[in-house]
């Protein structure tokens, strides 16, 4: 293997995963982005730098996410691990259901795809396999890696993704909270068993939340109910399913991002965001940071800058 200095930048998007009834399945890819310069050194040893979000708090050894998932895909690949300096400019809040540990583990496998380009060939399948081995679950990390809505499902060989363009009437806004939440606890506050109607409720919901996306936006209120999980969650961010309410009430499809405590509203056009802002800004009297975004169509990129230091 080369190893002269090799450089490759990264930039991966935000998502926002289950979007209300698709629970660990269905997740997208919106136009908030880390980004991200690796260079492989060939003297041993990490150097981290970081600005913006999590800066004070993330660690700057190799215990930091991205380094972590640089080493794991250079022991899938069965490739040395060489030194790596690391400078990452996070734009996607932490601790609140955007997605930021999964677009990390991204950031580092695609990274680590860069470095190894004319070594090792990695296919769409390895790269969702590498990211849910670290992640847990797909439903982040298939959207980071291949923007817009992606389907995602485990099977005996390994995790899959369908990915769908998503219908130029849907406006996603995003409200975030200046608190965080903890995804396992989130977790841990669901029942391991749901009641049989609640369990088909959302597999109809589901079902109708693809058309609505891709096909027909005027559908996304009811599409975006759900039994499974929200409700579950209420005792550990209350103002946010308050808020949640507060928005369906006035006609919005809003729904927890992620694991929250973030709320992500699917606005069937971008005029009316500016109306469901208003209503959080009046229901609220905490802060919550209104953005407006897009759906990103292209997922996660790399570039590689051949011989730079």
């Amino acid at each position: 293997m080369n190893t002269a200095p090799r450089t490759v930048t990264v930039r991966v998007p935000a998502t926002s995963a289950n979007l209300g009834p698709g629970f660990d399945t269905l997740g997208l890819a919106l136009s908030v982005y880390d980004e991200l310069e690796v260079t492989a050194l060939p003297e041993p040893g990490v150097e981290v730098h970081v600005a913006g979000e999590g800066a004070e708090d993330v660690p700057r050894d190799a215990s930091h996410l991205v380094v972590r998932a640089i080493d794991h895909t250079y022991r899938a690949a069965g490739v040395p691990l060489p030194g790596l300096r690391l400078r990452a400019h996070n734009v996607i809040p932490h601790g609140r259901g955007m997605g930021s540990s999964g677009a990390a583990v991204v950031s580092g496998i695609v990274a680590a795809k860069g470095l190894l380009e004319g070594v090792v060939d990695f296919s769409d399948d390895d790269l969702l396999r590498l990211a849910t081995e670290m992640e847990g679950h797909p439903d982040n990390v298939a959207p980071a890696l291949f923007g817009g809505l992606t389907i995602a499902w485990l099977t005996p060989d390994g995790p899959q993704h369908k990915k769908l363009l998503v219908h130029r009437g849907v406006s996603p806004l995003v409200f975030v909270p200046g608190f965080t939440m903890s995804t396992s606890l989130a977790r841990s506050l669901q029942p391991l068993h749901v009641p049989r109607e609640d369990a088909v409720f959302n597999v109809s919901r589901s079902a109708l939340l693809i058309a609505a996306l891709t096909q027909s936006p005027e559908l996304l209120m009811a599409a975006t109910e759900d039994k499974l999980h929200q409700n579950y969650r209420a005792e550990a961010m209350p103002e946010t399913l308050r808020l949640v309410q507060a928005l369906r009430d006035a006609g919005f499809a809003a729904v927890v991002s992620g694991a929250g405590p973030s709320i992500l509203v699917l606005a069937d056009g971008p005029g009316r965001r500016l109306e469901a802002a208003d209503i959080v800004a009046n229901a609220s009297d905490t802060p919550w940071e209104a953005l407006m975004l897009a759906v990103d169509f292209k997922g996660a990129t790399v570039k590689n800058t051949e011989g730079s230091t």
